[in-house]
């Protein structure tokens, strides 16, 4: 188990953006478009034997050629006077049968990430992943934030379309989780003398389940890191991703029963304090066409 450098980049005190795999992809989204839209350099990543098993096994003529294993890679690329590192994960470390990081090895995957930002100087870690809030689906995303340290909340509060936690309806300021490494990324950071940021992009909460990204999210998450990095970039290349997705939740939406669309049409003005009976019928309603095998439109774009 550890961490292999193909080389070392010379970096002065980067900022560090991590992504991994979450509800609606919208931090893995958010990161990896980072990524492409700097142009990021890959050079390095964390051995992933003792994280994951092998996604497939490569055979020819009879013999094993490989094994193909998630990527866990590194990235960075140098930004005027900030650089930036990247770490982009295929899949979060679990055990149990589990969906998000958790256990020993996402631990352990943690501390590995950190090693390399601590080593090139890194002094703070955003990362990033997705907010269910009881929002409409037409409306914009906000970047819902928490972070490691009081004197980041000014500093927040000052990024587009951004709120803290807690200050989403409903949510006291002691309430609120991060699951999976986005979370244990942070609490990991802070003990070992680093800020952190989590920024999560708002997705409605009948849509948590989905089983198609949510780039809405990714869009307002993706204006918070142009804003950190004072970069300003097209992202025009979501477009059509974000065609594709609307069409498929109008498509859902459309079916809802009269009242239910009434009630739920509340959220474009305002939003309720707890999810309430629309969030638990839609959530039904949609459940049931993905135990239909994806019909009208639930595997999601290409």
């Amino acid at each position: 188990m550890g961490i292999i450098l193909y080389y070392e980049p010379e970096l002065r005190k980067p900022v560090m953006f991590v992504g991994w795999p979450g509800i609606g992809n919208i931090g893995m989204l958010a990161v990896n478009a980072l990524k492409d839209m700097l142009q990021a350099e890959e050079f390095g990543r964390v051995e992933s034997w003792d994280f994951f098993y092998p996604r497939r096994v490569s055979i020819e003529d009879g013999l094993l050629e490989s094994l193909e294993f998630p990527g866990t890679k590194f990235y960075y690329r140098r930004l005027g006077d900030r650089d930036v590192l990247l770490f982009i994960g295929d899949e979060q470390p679990s055990e149990g049968g589990k969906m998000y990081g958790r256990g020993d090895r996402a631990y352990q995957m943690a501390n590995l990430v950190l090693d390399v930002g601590l080593k090139f100087g890194c002094r703070r870690v955003y990362t990033s992943g997705a907010c269910v809030s009881p929002i409409h689906h037409r409306m914009k995303p906000r970047v819902c934030a928490v972070a490691t340290d009081k004197k980041l909340v000014g500093e927040i509060k000052k990024y587009p379309n951004t709120i803290l936690m807690s200050e989403i309806a409903g949510r006291g300021e002691e309430e609120g989780v991060i699951t999976g490494l986005n979370g244990l990324l942070l609490g990991v950071a802070a003990s070992r003398g680093m800020e952190g940021v989590c920024l999560m992009g708002e997705i409605p909460d009948w849509l948590a389940g989905a089983s198609f990204p949510y780039p809405k999210a990714s869009r307002s998450v993706l204006e918070v890191f142009e804003e950190i990095l004072d970069i300003k970039t097209d992202l025009g290349f979501l477009d059509e991703t974000e065609r594709q997705v609307d069409e498929i939740v109008e498509g859902f939406y459309a079916k809802f029963p009269k009242e239910m669309k009434e009630e739920y049409d509340q959220r474009k003005v305002m939003f309720p304090n707890t999810p309430g009976p629309v969030t638990i019928q839609a959530q039904i309603y949609i459940d049931e066409r993905f135990k239909k095998g994806g019909e009208e439109g639930g595997d999601g774009p290409s």
